[in-house]
């Protein structure tokens, strides 16, 4: 009988083949001829004992094959080469990111979170996003030939400006409370003044960091990373 493969474990050496009769049958590694190579989506000649197939000839095919030991359902062919791949670019922290990509990735980020952001109760699902963007980001470092772990500066430059802030506004606070109290516009501003001083400047310190990577070039050749986007 013949029929085709649909999945296969290479640890268990175990898979499944769909018989031209519709039913599914179990195999073994050990049941392939010799010289078979198991691929998903291949045609085999096999004999069916119960619901076990045996004495498989792997037939040769005019469809694509999976490669050896892909799962069932997954797709055949690899992207194209510097073609845009949304799930690896948003999700991954491998490998290298190209410029072009990286702003595509980055205005998809973009879109989602305003309108997460317009949505009552979904925008506090605005904080999901981290991941993707700081995969984007570890990736684009990736590509300059830099270490991801650089991510980190706009993150903690922010994290230290909010502390900073708070202390500085508390401090103020503590020595001024009776001016504050009499709303005294002059110690009001001197107050409240730095600490946005502070987190203004963190904000620039993010913008600048994110244009840094959005506008510098790939390192050329391959890097320790991977092979260049690019091609160059």
């Amino acid at each position: 009988m013949r029929g085709e493969i649909l999945s296969y474990d290479e640890g268990s050496g175990t898979g499944l083949i769909s018989g031209d009769d519709s039913i599914r049958y179990g195999f073994a590694q050990s049941a392939i001829q010799a010289g078979g190579v198991i691929a998903v989506g291949g045609r085999v000649d096999f004999v069916p004992e119960g619901m076990e197939a045996t004495q498989i000839m792997i037939l040769a095919s005019t469809a694509p094959a999976a490669a050896f030991g892909q799962a069932a359902g997954s797709p055949t062919s690899a992207a194209p080469a510097g073609a845009y791949d949304f799930a690896t670019a948003l999700f991954s922290f491998d490998g290298r990111l190209r410029r072009q990509h990286f702003w595509i990735s980055w205005l998809i980020l973009f879109g989602v979170g305003l309108v997460l952001n317009f949505i009552p109760f979904l925008n506090m699902l605005g904080i999901v996003l981290l991941w993707p963007h700081l995969a984007i980001g570890v990736k684009r470092l990736h590509d300059m030939g830099k270490t991801g772990w650089l991510i980190a500066i706009p993150y903690v430059v922010m994290i230290a400006g909010w502390v900073f802030a708070f202390m500085s506004i508390g401090v103020s606070v503590f020595m001024n409370a009776q001016a504050i109290e009499n709303e005294d516009p002059a110690v009001i501003l001197s107050t409240f003044g730095p600490a946005l001083g502070i987190l203004s400047l963190t904000w620039l310190v993010a913008i600048g960091f994110w244009l840094w990577i959005g506008i510098a070039d790939s390192q050329r050749g391959d890097n320790k990373y991977g092979p260049n986007p690019k091609g160059e």
